[in-house]
């Protein structure tokens, strides 16, 4: 027969071994193309003209026989009913009006989890297995993966697979894959701070994050603009620093909900809370937690970073990061590290002294390594491992082996920056250019596209030590109104240079493909917005 193979290198060539010659080569092809739009491009991929019908009264997703996972896995039982509907429809599964019976039906596909763990109950880590093997025949179609992450990943990969006939019919071809992720850390990193997005906001975009195989919520929780965690132990904290203290905050239910959402969907929750800077919100409900600044020899009435001098500081970040390491159930916290502005500690009669008898001269970048060390031992005392902006490193303040360096700058070259972190032996993961709130005219993802991580000097070993990276959408111009269209489908740029083979790069070919995967979002309710003139059958669909 005929196949339409694709190995990963974007690129899609047909041959032939049997003599089905009726089938024009060109419009063979031309066809099997419009079909095969799979969003990020699996690792080995193979697929044949020859096509199975899908019936929403007949068609299941099922536990395989012999699977370490069963009817009691939560995760994956709801994972069948949500990909059920994704391909064909929030229909009412109980009581469907009997379709047609073709005789080349798919009436069931297996889920087989080999594990002795597969990790039901479990949180995703770094160290996740996302891996999976997807088979589609009529007379047995199977996903197998190690454990239920892998299951999560096939199972968005099959849905997206399914594809109608010019009858409305669901079809899928008969497929072979082999997939696994290039980097372990993919992530979408919001901010909730400048805006406050409303829990239903994040929740719609966790589930694009997976249809894109994005595997981290990055949430910039606070920052200067507003405070909205709500923490137990301080509560005046959101109080007095969120936008509105009931309206704009997250209570530890909304919290909870989030980690779950994203855990169901196989999503890491990682929060972060910046400081020594970007912490004017938490002034407003922590007394002399920022320093006091000062103009001449007088006070003048305005404030900068947290204050590193004081005992009383460092016992609010010990009870603080104590609560926070129980709420996040993730093995990092982010805790920023940038852009601190020196200019009020230099002001301060006593951040000066301070200076003077800790024998930093006028190096206030001493100070600030100062207070990072200490805050650093206090989320260490908590077992949690840390990430840090790329000012940290720079800064040299001394870090533990497992730090997670983020490099965000673009000047000097961020590439540099990669080569001397992993040089120093660091794990790190990417940012730079992938800064989603800035935007251009046209077709800006093909720059996010061409864009490799791994794209600089440094020995294969130096390689192995990026772990991935982050798409960040900063919120000074960004809220709940315009959000997922400027994210998506940009971000999705993203997740295919951090899933895909490393030599996925032709332009053309994403383009046909990302742009069926718009569609393809769009059909789900999501309002992606165009990549350029076009049309979605179904483009209104949900929104």
């Amino acid at each position: 027969m005929r196949a339409l193979t694709l190995l990963g290198l974007g690129t899609l060539f047909l041959t032939t071994s049997c003599k089905d010659s009726h089938i024009d080569n060109l419009e063979e092809r031309s066809r099997l193309s419009d079909e095969v739009s799979l969003w990020p491009l699996p690792q080995q991929f193979q697929t044949s003209p020859v096509a199975f019908k899908l019936s929403a009264s007949r068609f299941k997703i099922v536990h395989a026989p012999g699977s370490t996972a069963g009817p009691s896995c939560s995760l994956l039982q709801n994972a069948f009913r949500r990909y059920f509907k994704y391909i064909f429809g929030y229909v009412n599964e109980q009581g469907q009006p009997r379709s047609r019976v073709f005789d080349s039906e798919l009436r069931e596909l297996q889920v087989l989890i080999t594990s002795t763990d597969p990790e039901c109950d479990a949180y995703p880590s770094l160290k996740t297995d996302e891996s999976y093997q997807l088979e589609v025949d009529q007379l047995k179609s199977v996903l197998k993966a190690s454990n239920v992450w892998g299951a999560l990943r096939g199972l968005e990969t099959f849905s997206q697979l399914v594809y109608e006939d010019d009858y409305g019919v669901n079809n899928i071809n008969k497929t072979s894959i082999l997939d696994y992720p290039r980097f372990s850390h993919r992530g979408i990193l919001l901010d909730t701070s400048r805006h406050y997005l409303p829990l239903k906001v994040i929740l719609a975009n966790l589930e694009v994050m997976a249809m894109n195989k994005f595997n981290v919520f990055h949430w910039h929780i606070v920052d200067d603009s507003s405070f909205p965690f709500l923490s137990r132990t301080f509560p005046n904290l959101s109080q007095q620093g969120a936008y509105h203290p009931y309206t704009h905050v997250y209570t530890p239910v909304d919290v909870k909900s989030v980690i779950e959402f994203a855990r169901m969907r196989g999503i890491r929750v990682i929060a972060e809370f910046d400081t020594p800077g970007h912490t004017q919100s938490w002034g407003k409900g922590q007394t002399d937690l920022l320093t006091p600044c000062y103009s001449g020899s007088s006070p003048s009435g305005t404030f900068g970073p947290v204050n590193p001098i004081l005992n009383s500081t460092y016992d609010f970040m010990t009870s603080f990061f104590k609560e926070i390491s129980s709420v996040f159930a993730d093995a990092y916290i982010h805790l920023g590290g940038d852009e601190v502005d020196f200019s009020c500690w230099k002001s301060n009669p006593d951040i000066q002294k301070f200076m003077e008898q800790q024998g930093f001269g006028q190096d206030y970048s001493k100070l600030e390594s100062y207070y990072i060390q200490r805050l650093l031992d206090i989320v260490s005392s908590t077992k949690k491992g840390y990430m840090v902006w790329q000012e940290v490193f720079d800064n040299e303040v001394k870090l533990k082996g497992d730090t997670q360096i983020h490099v965000w700058k673009m000047n000097p070259q961020y590439q540099d920056e990669m080569a001397r972190v992993t040089a120093a032996g660091f794990h790190t993961l990417l940012s730079s250019p992938w800064y989603l709130n800035r935007i251009s005219y046209g077709q800006d993802w093909q720059d996010i596209y061409r864009v490799d991580p791994q794209s600089f000097n440094g020995t294969p070993e130096q390689k192995k030590l990026v772990i991935g990276g982050e798409a960040c959408l900063w919120g000074e111009y960004v809220d709940a109104t315009n959000l997922t269209p400027r994210l998506w489908p940009r971000a999705s740029a993203v997740a295919e240079r951090l899933w895909s083979d490393e030599n996925v790069k032709d332009i053309g070919s994403a383009y046909s493909r990302l742009e069926k995967h718009r569609c393809h979002m769009v059909r789900r309710g999501i309002p992606a917005e165009p990549l350029f003139v076009g049309h979605c059958g179904h483009e209104y669909s949900g929104l």
